[in-house]
């Protein structure tokens, strides 16, 4: 793994200087037309302007649902979070579509109920969610309920405030010309988004989420700082504290590129990357747009590295590789990926985006999740392009990502039939960590057989000390072995050693030692793990060679499976696909097989799962001190 120290690569790029001299005056700003500007309006993809029109007219007449105290208490009381977010998310998502809708259609008409919506929206007393409450605030720290006398800064009050920022910059003409009588409306929403965040980034050097160079950050900083640099470009008219506000998020985010290796790999999955290296490429088309191309920075390595993550750990279809608390099933922003794309010139990374958006427009994917007008308007002036792009996902033959130690690699580059298979190494305090240095995943003709199950909706629990006491963070119920019911431990010190990739025509593989990622008293000497591709075989071959420091009572090696699993046959495991099965072979005189069937109840794992998932369980017939064996699995027949 790559050893970090302080990266300068967007101070180098993005100078103080370069900053002074080219950064284009509010006033003068005009990333996008605004409602105004009719003919480009007008000018969008053909169906574009209808579609936009029709999503909005739903909201018209909307009732702004109320956000009580109770409603925020729950988090506490109860651990749920679910159901204030849903409220809370509503309502961005109602205020986006209405004010995309005025500007498609140009005619007064949503006018009104944007007007409520800001206005909803400026009346909250904390625009943040009740997870991410109280923590920094001196008076009441860790309260139930948001003190309205502190301002926290967390990803969903940077969000509001982007919003915000947005819907000003696109209505505020056209309020003053339509309705003079509310022009105080565009002046509060200046005021609020200062107060709330432009006010309180610039003041707090400790925001958690900022880190510094001995403590790696996750997708926070560059989530927030996208839209903190959104909403001062268009907002702050102090052209000095403008400045040095870029300034001061060039220097932050600094901070978050070197928490990567150089390799680019995303320790949080591909579902994170979204508001990872994706939201650090909206941080770099602002600066870039905001200075006429002058702040620049897609030449670095490590940018291009980041952005190219996405295709490299894709299987198939909507299908990617999902450690940690990431999805195996990715409703990737196509558009995004393919701007991406283009400003590093990757072809393949372009190629892959418009295929994400073709599956997003087959599907009729919704993606206003958390409304995002700042993502929005790029892809709706980028449509008529994406759309005659060459729609081919790469699938490339093998990527080996050593920084995060993530191998990925499938029969044939361009392909989806046959085998893929990925392999991790890493330690257990990743980012959204769960415990499973030695996993793996196999997947056959391009769908998960052999998985990662990922992550049930969050709650309190999730991301409290009780976070390994949830199933689907344990490795008890990952691809890896215990013994004596011993599991993997979370932290640093729990990692992978000698980890070594085998990449080639024939063979990728990963060969590690697991033994550190148990806790000591599991008294595990060695456990050196691999799995490879043998591409001239048409199989995965598993090995586990292991010494302990005294002879076990049981061992037991844990397999998740997609589908039904067939054990009537010893030494075979057959996994049920949607095209052939996958079989696996075992020692039917090593280990005895049983399947537990495991019903999906949570909202988040049934889109991807459906109503159940599969755990194998190997066990040893005769455990013993030192021992080793293999599996090979390969399609049936």
């Amino acid at each position: 793994m790559t050893e970090r120290g302080e990266r300068r690569l967007l101070r180098e790029r993005c100078t103080e200087q370069t900053v002074r001299e080219h950064l284009i005056p509010r006033e003068a700003w005009r990333p996008f037309p605004r409602a105004v500007d009719r003919e480009a309006w007008t000018g969008l993809a053909a169906e574009t302007p209808r579609r936009l029109v029709e999503r909005g007219a739903r909201q018209l007449g909307r009732s702004w649902e109320e956000l009580p105290a109770t409603l925020f208490l729950e988090f506490r009381r109860n651990g749920n979070r679910s159901r204030y977010e849903q409220r809370h998310f509503a309502r961005r998502r109602a205020l986006a579509d209405l004010v995309v809708a005025e500007c498609a259609e140009g005619e007064g008409r949503f006018l009104d109920d944007a007007l409520n919506g800001i206005w909803a929206l400026c009346e909250e007393s904390f625009w943040g969610v009740p997870a991410h409450n109280a923590r920094h605030s001196p008076r009441f720290p860790q309260s139930g309920l948001p003190d309205t006398s502190f301002h926290e800064v967390d990803l969903f009050a940077a969000e509001t405030a982007a919003l915000l920022a947005w819907t000003h910059y696109l209505l505020a003409e056209e309020i003053e010309r339509r309705a003079p009588e509310a022009r105080l409306v565009p002046d509060r929403i200046v005021r609020e988004v200062q107060a709330r965040v432009l006010a309180p980034y610039r003041a707090v050097d400790d925001w958690v989420w900022l880190g510094n160079v001995r403590r790696p950050v996750n997708n926070w900083n560059p989530w927030i700082h996208s839209n903190v640099l959104a909403a001062a470009l268009l907002l702050e008219a102090d052209e000095v504290v403008r400045r040095d506000t870029v300034l001061r998020a060039i220097r932050w985010l600094d901070v978050f590129l070197d928490g990567y290796d150089d390799d680019g790999g995303c320790d949080e999955g591909p579902s994170y990357w979204g508001r990872a290296g994706a939201s650090l490429f909206d941080c770099l088309e602002w600066l870039r747009l905001a200075s006429g191309g002058a702040l620049d920075a897609y030449d670095a390595p490590l940018v291009q590295e980041i952005g190219r993550y996405i295709y490299r750990v894709h299987i198939a279809d909507a299908w990617y590789v999902n450690y940690a608390d990431a999805s195996a099933k990715v409703h990737a922003e196509g558009d995004l990926i393919y701007r991406y794309g283009k400003r590093i010139g990757d072809a393949r990374m372009m190629a892959h985006g418009a295929y994400a958006a073709r599956l997003e427009r087959e599907a009729g994917t919704d993606r206003s999740g958390v409304a995002s007008i700042g993502r929005r308007l790029p892809e709706l002036f980028n449509e008529v392009e994406l759309l005659a792009a060459d729609a081919a996902p790469p699938l490339v033959r093998e990527a080996w990502l050593d920084g995060i130690e993530v191998l990925c690699a499938r029969e044939r580059e361009g392909s989806t039939d046959g085998l893929f298979v990925s392999v991790k190494g890493g330690h257990n305090a990743e980012s959204h960590n769960h415990n499973d240095v030695g996993s793996f995943v196999v997947a056959l003709d391009g769908h998960p057989v052999l998985i990662d199950v990922g992550v049930e909706t969050y709650t309190r629990k999730t991301f409290s000390t009780d976070r390994y006491t949830i199933w689907t963070m344990r490795s008890l119920y990952h691809n890896l072995p215990s013994l004596d019911g011993a599991e993997q431990a979370p932290g640093r010190q729990f990692t992978a050693k000698d980890v070594t990739a085998q990449v080639n025509d024939s063979v990728a593989g990963l060969q590690l030692d697991i033994a550190d990622a148990y806790a000591p008293e599991a008294g595990i000497e060695k456990w050196r793990r691999g799995v490879r591709l043998d591409r001239g075989g048409r199989q995965v071959v598993l090995e586990d060679d292991y010494e302990l420091r005294a002879q076990p009572k049981s061992l037991t090696l844990h397999l998740m499976a997609s589908g039904p699993v067939d054990i009537s046959t010893a030494g075979s495991l057959r996994c049920a696909t949607p095209t052939r099965p996958l079989e696996v072979a075992y020692p039917a005189d090593t280990f005895t097989a049983r399947v537990e069937e495991i019903a999906i109840e949570d909202a988040r794992l049934g889109p991807v799962w459906g109503e159940r998932v599969y755990r194998v369980i190997l066990e040893a017939r005769a455990p013993a001190q030192r021992g080793s064996w293999r599996l090979t699995m390969r399609a049936a027949g």
